[in-house]
């Protein structure tokens, strides 16, 4: 994906004609510019997550379980498609101008967002959770310790002399991401109150 490996800035319509073994012209004809083009990937790569994310039915398990599976997912979709992280990377940069044009992203974020306050709620009720947290907060933080790992894995690599990208590594950040989130929402006791 040019746009994965070069960002907008970087990307030539040409590039992208070739490897879809069209001519240039078509893409223009379709998308209008390569601003345009870029803008569709960006709701692509989107509307792929938010799709794999929905299909997980958290709001049909259990809260702990559902925050799990959300960890969970994050960490392996993240995994799986680096594409995303850096189409992310290069959005971020040019300060969400793409995102905040699109009606489609402004859709699919909105319809995303009480995800994580639906089992969080239901997890204050069922004494699963402490009461009063905000359910931004705990989104950001669990894809802030997903997202961080994979874009810093390289530096972190030479920083703590450790290979990150092992599948042991993988799977003890895994782990240690799960029970860094449940400890974040686990119910005070009486005593530590």
């Amino acid at each position: 994906m040019e746009f994965a490996a070069n960002g907008l800035a970087g990307t030539r319509v040409e590039a992208i004609a070739e490897r879809a073994e069209i001519n240039k012209r078509m893409i223009y004809q379709y998308f209008g510019s390569k601003e345009l083009l870029y803008q569709a990937v960006l709701e692509k790569v989107y509307r792929d997550v938010w799709d794999a994310e929905a299909a997980l039915n958290l709001d049909q398990l259990p809260p702990r379980e559902a925050l799990i599976a959300l960890v969970t997912f994050i960490w392996t979709y993240y995994l799986g498609h680096p594409e995303f992280i850096t189409i992310l990377n290069s959005e971020n940069q040019l300060k969400a101008v793409h995102f905040r044009k699109s009606r489609i992203l402004r859709e699919g974020a909105a319809n995303s967002r009480p995800l994580v306050d639906d089992f969080l709620r239901r997890g204050e009720v069922d004494g699963t959770f402490r009461g009063g947290i905000d359910p931004i907060q705990l989104g950001l933080t669990i894809t802030s310790i997903c997202y961080y790992y994979f874009t810093n894995h390289a530096t972190s690599s030479i920083v703590y002399g450790r290979r990150m990208m092992t599948l042991a590594a993988l799977e003890q950040r895994l782990a240690f991401n799960i029970q860094t989130i449940l400890a974040i929402v686990a119910p005070t006791s009486p005593s530590s109150a």
